[in-house]
C-alpha cells in the first residue's frame, strides 16, 4: 500500500491472508445486498488494546454484519481538551458489509459502548471506548442523531490515517479522498504503534 504516507515497508501494514478473505467473503452470502460501512474506534481508560478487540468481536457477533478488514492501531493525544488532561488513546478504524440500516447499525455500536462501561458524562471526556460510523456507503445525511458521514471525519488524523490504511483510495463523501484529507492535516498528534495489533473476528 504505498500511498506517500506509509513506507511499504510498515510493519503494521500486512496483506489479509488469502484463507481469511475465502472465510469472510463465504459468510457474505448470509447477507442480502449488503453495503459498506467504516467505523472508527477509540479507548483511554482501562485495558485500551483489549476493549478495542472486543468491540471488534462484539460488531463481529451482530448478526447482518461482517468485519471484512482491521486497521492497525494508532496513539492519539485526546481530542478537545487539555494536553495532560487526559490519558492518550488508542484508535483503530474497521471496514464492515451490512444489511444493518445506519440507524440499527448505530443502535449496536452504543449497545457495545453501554456494554464496556462508555459513560456519557461530557463532551470530549474520557471512555472506555467510542464506536463511530464513519461512513455508510455514500449516504450523506443531515440528521442530528446520526449525521453521514461523519461530521469531523475529515479533521481527524486518528480516523484518516488508520482509515487510510485499510483503503488507500477511500473517498469521504463531499470531502473527496481520504488520502489527500490526511496529507492536508498531517500526523501531529498521532503515532503509529506498530507494537500492539488487532484482528478480524474469530
Amino acid at each position: 500500500m504505498n500511498n506517500g504516507l506509509n513506507a511499504q515497508s510498515d510493519p503494521t501494514v500486512q496483506p489479509v491472508p488469502a484463507s481469511v478473505v475465502e472465510t469472510v467473503d463465504a459468510a457474505d452470502t448470509t447477507l442480502s445486498n449488503p453495503k459498506w460501512a467504516v467505523i472508527a474506534l477509540g479507548a483511554n481508560l482501562g485495558n485500551r488494546l483489549e476493549t478495542l478487540q472486543g468491540a471488534i468481536d462484539a460488531l463481529g457477533d451482530t448478526p447482518g454484519l461482517r468485519v471484512k478488514a482491521v486497521s492497525p492501531v494508532y496513539e492519539t493525544e485526546p481530542w478537545g481538551v487539555a494536553p495532560g488532561s487526559q490519558p492518550s488513546y488508542l484508535n483503530a478504524v474497521i471496514s464492515v458489509k451490512t444489511t444493518l440500516p445506519p440507524s440499527s447499525l448505530l443502535e449496536r455500536g452504543h449497545a457495545i459502548e453501554e456494554a464496556f462501561d462508555r459513560v456519557r458524562e461530557e463532551r470530549w471526556g474520557p471512555r472506555t471506548i467510542d464506536v463511530d460510523i464513519v461512513a455508510y456507503a455514500d449516504e450523506v445525511r443531515d440528521d442530528p442523531v446520526l449525521t453521514l458521514p461523519h461530521p469531523r471525519a475529515h479533521q481527524r488524523a486518528f480516523v484518516l490515517a488508520p482509515w487510510n490504511d485499510i483503503d488507500p483510495e477511500a473517498q469521504l463523501s463531499g470531502r473527496g479522498a481520504v488520502s489527500a484529507l490526511l496529507a492536508g492535516i498531517g500526523l501531529s498528534g498521532v503515532a503509529p504503534r506498530p507494537d500492539l495489533e488487532l484482528h478480524l473476528p474469530e
